[in-house]
């Protein structure tokens, strides 16, 4: 059961730590591509309408719901640089926990609910961070970013555009070989049904009378799951 004290922790956490926390994690981002000269950087915190903007920075109404860093192309190009944006805010977080948690330790910062529930949803965006996963809207965690420079030698965004190109011409040839095998199969019937009755003109009457009424069913069935599959792979 949820005491007075826990949902003061609940509000506390979620208006103002979890923003904080957020602004810090962004906060890398923000250092390590000024100090790259990237382009057009902005610094958003929250959602919302805009409530101030200064340059680079924008605050919005809803401050504790989401915040998020924008920027063009870096200036240096090379894996190192980029590795570096992607490393940023899990050592910018990762240094702020650190340094609060011995602060407790030391006895210099009180040992509260505001600063273990600080420290404790810093490590949670650090370890969030560097596991090297997609997230289901594909894009990479830092921690994925960072394995593709390191093992794949390309940055995220390229490589699942080579891997989107790669599916997308499969798939093509697939189909292609799919029309293929249909329309030789067809020839294969038509041959089949001239040499099993040679007297029919090919009309329709003919062509009934050369397979068994279980034959007809399982073409007519064969013939409607082709046309559904043509619906499908070729809109």
């Amino acid at each position: 059961m949820f005491s007075p004290i826990d949902w003061f922790r609940l509000f506390m956490a979620a208006l103002f730590i979890l923003p904080i926390v957020t602004v810090i994690r962004e906060s890398g981002y923000y250092l390590v591509a000024t100090l790259l000269r990237g382009e057009n950087k902005k610094l958003i915190v929250g959602s919302g309408p805009i409530l101030f903007a200064i340059p680079t920075v924008e605050v919005r109404r809803y401050f504790f719901m989401y915040s998020w860093m924008e920027y063009d192309e870096l200036k240096p190009k090379n894996r190192f640089w980029h590795g570096l944006i992607y490393c940023s805010p899990i050592i910018m977080t990762g240094s702020i926990a650190f340094i609060a948690n011995a602060l407790v330790l030391e006895g210099v910062l009180p040992d509260n609910i505001f600063w273990t529930t600080f420290i404790f949803y810093c490590f949670y965006y650090v370890l969030f961070d560097v596991i090297p996963v997609y997230l289901p809207d594909g894009q990479p965690t830092n921690g994925r970013a960072i394995f593709d420079l390191i093992w794949h030698g390309e940055r995220s965004d390229f490589k699942r555009k080579r891997e989107d190109n790669k599916k997308s011409d499969n798939q093509r040839s697939y189909t292609e070989a799919q029309e293929e095998t249909m329309q030789n199969r067809d020839q294969d019937d038509k041959e089949r049904s001239d040499h099993t009755n040679p007297s029919s003109d090919n009309s329709d009457v003919g062509k009934d009378t050369n397979f068994t009424e279980t034959q007809k069913k399982t073409k007519e069935n064969r013939d409607r799951d082709e046309a559904v599959r043509r619906d499908h792979t070729d809109p």
